[in-house]
């Protein structure tokens, strides 16, 4: 018969625990290391999710590749080596892999920088061609572009796609080397179809389609439509996404031209969850400089019991919309910090919309609004959403958001949800969400964990 368990802590064993509960309290969060009391300290690339933190934490949780052999263990410092590092996306072995510095994504094998004139070499495709074959005074605005120049279009699209995007299996942590100035610009990190993966400490930038396709029936004067997220998930499972950060710079959207009178968007989402997703946790990352940052669900029709998604101790500056667009799930969104201030052109629309039945709780966060911008527009809605807010902070002071919202609009957001936040770990309250500001700033994005 075993030993009757003891109700004493070692010292070593209680300090332990109360280093780790002061790590929490001051709102660090998932910091360098994760002090454990029975397994000492834990490493930055073999960190694993922790129990409650959010919903990539229900189940067997979010482990990534710590259970990763040297031999499946990278450090990787160009696209070449990230590439041969995460094989083939089927590959469910556990695998880690360290980016140190950052990798250009748009280059080739040897590291030659490649331009959007060497995708579009040996396809046919001239955007002056392009314009003019689909041009809605003579093409009409009834459908959508057909024909050689559209065909040359798809073909240097497949080129860039083949260059840029880095499909990642299952059971993998990606994590960028500390003082490195890890990151991806110009790549898209796709996690499709496969369960268990976490991408921390990175830095993702430029993520640029060099071929929008021309839409004219979308809205009522047409859109250009980009493709790539710097990070997209769909059909995954059990995501760890924390301390990374997201921006379109250099080049902002200031700086797109416009063909037929509408914008030549060259960005897609930054970290975008949708196909039916679950299981995802969302957290100190960085949002900034971006039109449509987080799209949780890409369909009206997505089928009801995925879409689980938690999102906190996020920053958002310079955000446009999307921060996130909810669809159909249950998203808890708690903790995060926005500032609405217009910056470098980027002029809030909406933070939080939930449409398509999503359910989301909003609560705990803290909204920098300048005089410029109503509170109404804070969140957005179709009339079948929901969102329950309590505790929401607007310029230091508790708010209704969505008795603001329902005020000015005709499409109410309903204020009842179908489930109850319990995988909470770490959610602040009282003054803690007064400081959101100013915690966040030292303790979110990348760069941050040492």
């Amino acid at each position: 018969m075993a030993a009757a368990p003891t109700h004493r802590r070692s010292l070593r064993k209680r300090r332990t625990l109360v280093v780790s509960a002061a790590v929490v309290a001051a709102g660090v969060g998932a910091g360098v290391v994760v002090l454990n009391a029975n397994a000492g300290t834990v490493d930055l690339y073999h960190a694993t999710l922790a129990a409650k933190d959010g919903w990539a934490s229900s189940g067997a949780g979010t482990t990534g590749g710590t259970k990763a052999d040297s031999a499946h263990t990278f450090t990787v410092s160009t696209r070449a080596q990230l590439v041969k590092a995460l094989g083939s996306a089927s590959d469910t072995t556990p695998r880690i892999i360290k980016i140190k510095g950052t990798i250009d994504a748009n280059t080739d094998d040897a590291g030659k920088k490649l331009t959007c004139a060497d995708y579009a070499s040996g396809t046919g495709y001239a955007l002056s061609s392009y314009l003019k074959a689909y041009d809605p005074s003579t093409y009409g605005r009834s459908k959508l572009p057909s024909g050689t120049q559209e065909k040359a279009r798809a073909a240097a699209a497949a080129k860039q796609a083949k260059n840029i995007v880095f499909k990642v299996p299952a059971n993998t942590s990606i994590v960028g080397v500390p003082g490195s100035g890890a990151g991806i610009t110009g790549g898209m990190l796709q996690i499709q179809n496969v369960d268990n993966v976490i991408v921390r400490n990175l830095a993702f930038s430029a993520t640029e389609d060099c071929f929008p396709q021309w839409d004219p029936t979308d809205g009522d004067d047409g859109n250009w439509n980009s493709n790539y997220d710097s990070v997209t998930l769909r059909g995954a499972t059990h995501v760890w996404a924390d301390h990374n950060t997201f921006t379109d710079a250099p080049h902002l959207d200031s700086a797109n031209p416009k063909y037929y009178g509408r914008e030549y968007q060259i960005h897609d989402g930054a970290l975008d969850i949708t196909k039916s997703s679950d299981l995802v946790t969302v957290e100190r990352n960085v949002f900034s400089n971006h039109d449509k940052t987080t799209l949780i669900g890409s369909s009206d029709s997505e089928p009801a019991g995925k879409l689980r998604v938690s999102i906190h101790h996020n920053v958002y500056k310079g955000i446009i919309q999307r921060a996130p667009l909810s669809r159909v799930g249950q998203v808890h969104i708690y903790n995060n910090y926005y500032d609405v201030t217009p910056l470098n052109g980027y002029a809030v629309q909406y933070s939080i919309n939930s449409r398509a039945k999503a359910q989301v709780v909003a609560e705990n966060n803290y909204w920098k609004v300048p005089s410029s911008v109503k509170v109404a527009k804070l969140l957005s809605g179709d009339g079948t959403g929901s969102v329950k807010a309590s505790g929401n902070l607007v310029n230091g002071t508790v708010t209704d958001l969505v008795a603001a919202y329902n005020a000015a609009s005709s499409k109410d957001l309903k204020t009842t949800v179908n489930w109850t936040p319990t995988l909470t770990a770490g959610l602040e309250s009282g003054s803690a969400v007064k400081n959101l500001p100013t915690s966040l700033g030292s303790s979110a994005g990348a760069g941050v964990l040492k």
